[in-house]
């Protein structure tokens, strides 16, 4: 029985398979002449409008004409891939693996049967090359992975990603050579030329710009302040101060450079000496913080006291009320 079985389904395999072949190759041939007319007439269209001066339309609907062009080459490949396997059903019977002449030509079939919805056929043939072969022969050749042998032109021209702007130029030059249109192409070669900017990363061009532009103003008011006597930090405390905030134990010290250092030399007319050889006095004194954490923690210290003192007499009236209460 399970001879007869497989003979039964191989002829049943064999048949479906040529039917289903067979139509998808007429029907191809139908949409490559459908779309061979729209295609002359969009790329009319085109050429009207750039002899309009319209660029920007022209610019747009040339990403359809080769979207179109595309299809059109794919579905010429998968005719010839058509009629390949359609020669070679007996061959396909006969053999319970897929023979290596014919694998590029089924994974192709298989790849571009989910993306060429006008060609429901090719559906069919991929559910039969299901059955015969198992779901992971489908699944490879659907996925592209490494060994799928699905063939590169069909890939390419299936594509879902939007054309370069030098295939888009290049149409366009095509459609007014074609025309006999005479075209400046310098704006539209400046427009896809044009790299635009990442938004993701604008924010931190923005706050790269605003630094630098803060950086002389910061400059020059820390000249100000010191023309004026007033008191500095220097970079060095700043550090100093950062390594003594990171240790409890240690007080903050800072220091500070007086305008009575800085004066002598500019009276003189001799330039300042570095701000590594300047004489600085360290000045220490205790952390404002410390201070009101000790004050805000003898004060809560207090208000607990108080608290325990009238709880304290509460319960000492209540006891004598209590007691009187007894008594009478």
């Amino acid at each position: 029985m399970s001879l007869l079985n497989q003979l039964f389904s191989r002829g049943v395999f064999g048949a479906k398979c040529k039917t289903c072949l067979s139509l998808a190759i007429s029907r191809i041939k139908l949409l490559q002449n459908k779309r061979d007319l729209q295609l002359k007439n969009m790329r009319k269209e085109i050429a009207q409008f750039l002899q309009a001066g319209q660029e920007p339309i022209a610019r747009i609907r040339v990403e359809h004409v080769i979207r179109e062009q595309n299809i059109w080459a794919a579905y010429e490949i998968l005719e010839l891939f058509c009629e390949f396997v359609l020669a070679r059903v007996p061959i396909l019977e006969s053999q319970k693996e897929c023979p290596p002449e014919l694998r590029e030509a089924v994974a192709s079939i298989i790849f571009a049967a989910p993306r060429c919805s006008d060609v429901p056929d090719l559906l069919q043939i991929k559910n039969l090359f299901s059955t015969k072969y198992g779901k992971e022969f489908v699944i490879a050749a659907t996925e592209l992975r490494p060994d799928s042998s699905v063939n590169r032109a069909i890939i390419e021209k299936l594509s879902v990603s939007a054309p370069s702007g030098e295939i888009r130029l290049k149409v366009l030059k095509e459609i007014a050579q074609e025309y006999n249109i005479e075209w400046d192409s310098s704006a539209t070669e400046a427009e896809f030329s044009k790299k635009y900017e990442d938004l993701l990363a604008g924010s931190k061009q923005v706050c790269v710009e605003a630094a630098v532009s803060q950086a002389p103003s910061k400059q020059a008011s820390f000249k100000s302040s010191t023309s004026n006597g007033a008191k500095t930090i220097l970079p060095t405390d700043v550090k100093q101060a950062s390594q003594n905030q990171q240790s409890p134990s240690h007080v903050s010290k800072l220091t500070f450079l007086t305008s009575s250092e800085i004066e002598p030399s500019a009276k003189n007319g001799t330039a300042a000496a570095p701000v590594s050889e300047i004489k600085t006095e360290r000045i220490s004194r205790p952390s404002d913080v410390l201070e009101r954490a000790r004050a805000a923690i003898a004060s809560a210290e207090r208000a607990t006291a108080a608290a325990r003192a009238a709880a304290e007499l509460v319960n000492v009236k209540f006891g004598l009320l209590k007691l009187e209460g007894a008594s009478s």
